[in-house]
């Protein structure tokens, strides 16, 4: 099971009742952050969820609304006895950005690792997730990432039996371990698994035009968290102008891509009433949501897989 919540879907300044942008998920008792704008921790703490397992943190880019929330994020943890390693993962220049930032919480009882991207894709395996970097276009370096929770196949007797694997080794093997036994014999889990089944997928996309990359790493995801911007159609070119996208230019890639539902995040501070708009969104991707702050989901494994 993968939980997912918007923390935060407001762009460029927070407001009363939208805080700027954040997502978090949760795994297996890891947590990701994907961004951390302005009022994160209040958010988290409205969901009712904590910082303490929050083991990697994802930057889409470094524009204040995506990353103003951090300093206070890390006093937080530090002053909660945090001592593990946090894992921080973003376009290139990411150590300087948070050191930079870090002159307002210098003294931390953590360490922090720094996984800069600079290729147009990148993949990460952690925790449990594998995460998929891939760029896209605003008017700085900019990423989306897909989060996987991969699904081992079941375990195969009659492969393990006429591969001679000791049945002493089935368990460990069923669990991912690579063995090599005493006589030198290697065993590999493909050797007792059928083939992968299906797992979970997110793909989470903010503060772009629209791209191909877009459509490529969100496919086939059971969930889609995508920016909308603007909701106005008369508002298209000034999109265009900022790179950012329409309710409209996302629920098209949502489409494209095929995925399961899509959340519109990262709103204008002059969009108010953006279910108004949603009739006309969901004529072009029906499963289409307006999100909100705190809304979440749990997302579950296939259990016909």
């Amino acid at each position: 099971m993968l939980d997912v919540c918007l923390l935060g879907t407001g762009g460029m300044m927070p407001l009363p009742k939208r805080w700027l942008t954040s997502a978090m998920m949760r795994f297996n008792g890891s947590n990701l952050l994907i961004d951390c704008g302005e009022g994160t921790q209040i958010a988290i703490k409205e969901k009712g969820w904590t910082f303490k397992p929050i083991d990697i943190v994802c930057f889409t880019h470094y524009h204040a609304d995506h990353i103003s929330g951090l300093p206070g994020l890390l006093l937080t943890m530090g002053n909660a006895e945090r001592t593990e390693p946090l894992t921080m993962i973003g376009p290139r220049g990411l150590s300087q950005v948070v050191g930079a930032l870090r002159i307002i919480a210098p003294e931390l009882p953590f360490e922090i690792r720094f996984l800069e991207i600079s290729e147009p894709e990148a993949d990460i395996e952690i925790n449990g997730y594998h995460i998929h970097a891939f760029k896209v276009n605003h008017n700085i370096t900019c990423y989306g990432y897909t989060v996987e929770i991969k699904r081992a196949g079941r375990f195969d007797v009659e492969r393990a039996v006429s591969n001679r694997i000791p049945q002493k080794l089935w368990s460990r093997l069923q669990k991912g371990e690579t063995i090599t036994a005493e006589d030198g014999s290697r065993y590999t889990p493909e050797m007792v698994l059928g083939p992968e089944r299906k797992g979970i997928k997110v793909t989470y996309c903010t503060d772009t035009r629209p791209t191909e990359s877009i459509v490529k790493s969100a496919a086939h995801s059971d969930l889609f968290i995508c920016e909308g911007m603007y909701a106005e159609k008369e508002k298209l070119a000034k999109a265009r102008q900022y790179k950012h996208m329409t309710f409209y230019e996302a629920a098209e890639l949502a489409k494209k891509a095929d995925v399961t539902e899509m959340w519109l995040t990262h709103f204008s501070p002059s969009l108010i009433h953006g279910e108004e708009y949603l009739p006309a969104v969901r004529k072009i991707f029906p499963e289409s949501f307006l999100g909100r702050d705190g809304k979440s989901a749990e997302l579950l494994f296939d259990e016909n897989e």
